[in-house]
């Protein structure tokens, strides 16, 4: 067995088909300065056609995996304008006196070696677009044809060394059951898209990769686990057949309690809604019975493209969203930049501690021009459904009056222009750091929701990355300290008569479902995946039975014996004696 990242869940089994790398030899060929005008346009030829291909797969794509999604061929292009990549390209034909296919080359490998020194993962990640944009470019220069996925076979497991957008692109889901690539990691483009497409993905398999893996050998990858497993043994192959069926029973199981209300036993009600970035994401919380949004990421909205989205692509996003909804709850959370979220066209500061910097409502407040653009497109949304509006990373109260500031601005504009907005649009903040939590009783006086943001207030509260391998094993959701924390914030909110969700990914941990049944949170939002386990076991756990259980976890002195008591609650009324 070889262990390698699963970046897109999924059991696949059959036959491997090993993709070549799209790349080739180019001869150092020399030329004249007579030459030099050829060459260009040569260049300027292989853009043109580059670009109208790239527009043609994003046609092709949005209607599967959605426009968000396709977005990310924006780059791309943004790529092919650069004029930094094309003045490369220029001066290595003029200085060097080198065709156009050979100064594309260098240029790539120069690109793809200065991003792959840089120690960040996100710029690393970039280096492969560069390296598909290039590679396209030089396809069209040499005039070879692009290498095609067989089409005329049995449904097989792609093998990769790396698998770039445009690769993946062209792959038909009914074809290719999985897919394995040497390198790689879960937040690059191609793991965003296999993942919209439903196909399973291990990445960083090339570690323990002993010999390569050759085209016809059988494979079974779990993409959720990253366990490949190379021409296994019968026995192994049966058991991720019965792995593989269990799964989609379980999911047809799992369907018919999307028209259920999440209600518990006793009566509590929990919405549970969704965290999303996409409206491919909504459409699959939708169909898991989602009761809203509660967690609209709309940094993706900023993400892959060259610029910052204008006003009017933000408000349709938003509108069209909010319609879709039909009058659940959508709360929009402003951008939530910075940390290990960059924007190649934004130019953030180099920090030493950027999780501790220059991020999120801090970036909003500085640069307020962009913060109105996008408060007015929020507000103007908010007419077409229940809209809620959500700062991130608050701190103190002086920057929720800071952000509310800007949010009367913004009104005082649309009124003078005649643009209706939600005059009662609710709007809250994400408890997220342990500063938040210790002043939630004076927060709650400011806003209408809380809403606990578990990821973030864990790595904060126990000072720990959960991405540094180092100290992972001590990144703990369950921490004795983490439960006071959550009682602090919740009771603050009760006592204001605020609403309270929780949107991390504790929500949609069906081990912490007695906790928030126990405090009484008002709604979980989790992603649309969650959604059905947990509200599975929502109908079959009493509120009352959860609260005395809290009372016993909150005795507990570590993470273990937590989780030991969490596990073993069954949450079913307990058998009532004779004697009562």
């Amino acid at each position: 067995m070889i262990q390698g990242i699963g970046a897109s869940t999924g059991i696949a089994i059959g036959k491997a088909f090993v993709l070549p790398n799209w790349e080739w030899e180019v001869p150092d060929q020399k030329i004249d300065v007579a030459d030099f005008a050829r060459e260009f346009e040569r260049v300027y030829e292989g853009i043109r056609t580059s670009k109208h291909e790239i527009e043609q797969i994003k046609d092709e794509l949005r209607e599967v995996v959605g426009s968000e999604e396709t977005n990310i061929f924006d780059a791309h292009l943004a790529i092919l304008d650069d004029p930094v990549f094309m003045n490369e390209i220029q001066g290595i034909i003029q200085r060097q006196y080198k065709a156009a296919e050979v100064a594309v080359k260098e240029a790539i490998d120069h690109f793809v070696t200065m991003f792959d020194l840089l120690d960040d993962e996100y710029m690393k990640e970039r280096a492969l677009d560069i390296k598909d944009v290039g590679n396209r470019l030089l396809k069209h220069l040499l005039g070879v044809p692009e290498i095609a996925l067989p089409v005329d076979t049995q449904p097989f497991i792609l093998i990769a060394k790396e698998l770039s957008p445009s690769q993946l692109a062209h792959i038909n889901p009914d074809h290719v059951l999985g897919i394995v690539t040497l390198v790689g990691s879960t937040t690059s483009h191609s793991s965003i898209m296999a993942r919209a497409l439903g196909v399973p993905l291990v990445v960083g398999v090339e570690p323990e990769l002993k010999e390569p893996i050759a085209t016809g050998q059988t494979i079974v990858i779990d993409g959720g686990d990253g366990s490949v497993y190379i021409d296994p043994v019968e026995a192994i192959i049966d058991r991720y057949n019965l792995l593989h069926d269990r799964q989609m029973e379980d999911k047809k199981k799992l369907q018919h309690f999307a028209s259920r209300h999440s209600v518990t036993p006793d009566g509590k009600a929990l919405r549970l809604e969704a965290n999303i970035s996409s409206i491919k994401e909504l459409e699959i919380a939708l169909s898991s019975g989602a009761n809203g949004v509660g967690l609209f990421r709309t940094e993706f909205l900023y993400m892959d493209r060259n610029r910052f989205p204008r006003e009017e692509e933000q408000f349709e996003v938003y509108r069209s969203v909010a319609e879709k909804l039909g009058g659940d709850p959508l709360v929009i959370r402003t951008l939530d930049v910075g940390g290990d979220k960059q924007l190649d066209y934004f130019e953030l500061p180099e920090e030493d501690n950027p999780f501790l910097g220059y991020r999120a409502i801090r970036i909003s407040l500085d640069r307020t021009d962009l913060f109105k653009t996008q408060l007015r497109a929020i507000l103007r949304a908010s007419v077409y459904g229940q809209v809620k509006l959500m700062y991130p990373l608050i701190s103190s109260v002086d920057e929720v009056r800071s952000a509310n500031r800007i949010l009367n601005e913004a009104k005082l504009e649309l009124e003078q222009e005649g643009l209706p907005y939600d005059r009662g649009m609710k709007v809250g903040i994400m408890i997220e750091v342990p500063a938040a939590v210790m002043i939630a009783d004076m927060l709650a006086q400011e806003v209408d929701f809380f809403s606990i943001g578990t990821n973030d207030l864990v790595q904060f509260t126990l000072a720990v990355d959960r991405m540094n391998e180092e100290i992972s094993h001590l990144y703990e959701p369950f921490h004795p300290a983490l439960l006071r924390m959550l009682k602090l914030t919740v009771e603050a909110a009760k006592r204001s008569g605020i609403s309270v969700g929780v949107c991390g990914e504790l929500a949609g941990d069906m081990r912490a479902l007695p906790i928030w049944l126990s405090l009484d949170v008002d709604e979980l939002s989790m992603s649309a995946h969650s959604i059905l386990h947990v509200k599975e076991r929502l109908l079959g756990t009493k509120q009352e039975e959860s609260r005395g259980l809290f009372q016993q976890l909150q005795l507990c002195r570590t993470s273990t014996e937590v989780l030991e008591m969490l596990e073993s609650f069954k949450g079913e009324p307990k058998e009532k004696t004779a004697n009562g």
